[in-house]
């Protein structure tokens, strides 16, 4: 604690009055940029990553970056997506896995026929809402072991929880509208890559080699090339 304390005391009296114009119009109010989903992980800073000011991100972290399906009952993170889309007005939902998910490691061994660790129930439950890819999974591992299939069990698992997503009223009305970009990402913490899913090629590619998106402006007629980085799910 005595280490995070005084984080707080530097915080106070050097950050603070740096960016004290920031924080003064962040009293006001946010506009995040997007919602960020991802894990809890503590090596995992979305804004270190993004390089994005306090403000610009909405952020969801939680075990695995999962997203319970809609139907699931009263739940934090369908009601995060629900007050960033409805309330924020957010156009973007980055969701996010990374490299090295102890979660998925936990998924993993589950899947490849290893009981569940039971010093961990409350996680052993949670983990459910990925179990879906499970049989992926377990066929996979005929081909590639280690590293390689813990990797492919992480990609595999964002692009199932970007399924969920899908399944939250908010989410299908503002896709419905055009108002609404999805993007999966794997992040690589030892290497500082950022893989996204191309939906032309099925796969999760370097950022910057991914097929730009285009959409519908709802006040334009005409399509909108975005960003290289910017990838549609």
């Amino acid at each position: 604690m005595t280490r995070i304390i005084q984080g707080v005391f530097g915080f106070q009296k050097k950050v603070f009055g740096e960016k004290e114009e920031l924080f003064q119009k962040l009293g006001k109010g946010q506009n995040p940029l997007a919602l960020f989903i991802t894990c809890s992980d503590s090596r995992i800073n979305p804004n270190l990553l993004t390089q994005t000011e306090p403000g610009e991100l909405f952020i969801l972290r939680n075990a695995g970056n999962l997203v319970p399906p809609s139907g699931n009952g009263p739940g934090g993170e369908e009601a995060t997506v629900e007050y960033a889309i409805k309330h924020l007005k957010i156009k973007d939902i980055i969701l996010c896995g990374h490299s090295k998910c102890g979660a998925m490691n936990g998924l993993l061994s589950c899947a490849l026929g290893n009981p569940p660790d039971p010093s961990i129930p409350a996680v052993n439950q949670w983990l459910s809402h990925a179990m879906p890819i499970s049989t992926k999974v377990s066929n996979k591992s005929k081909e590639i072991s280690g590293d390689q299939l813990l990797s492919y069990c992480i990609e595999q698992n964002v692009l199932q929880q970007m399924e969920n997503l899908k399944t939250y009223s908010s989410v299908q009305s503002a896709l419905a509208d055009g108002k609404l970009r999805l993007h999966s990402w794997v992040y690589r913490i030892e290497s500082g890559e950022v893989l996204a899913f191309d939906m032309e090629k099925q796969a999760f590619v370097s950022l910057d080699k991914a097929k730009k998106q285009t959409w519908k402006e709802t006040s334009a007629d005409k399509p909108v090339v975005l960003s290289e980085f910017d990838i549609s799910i």
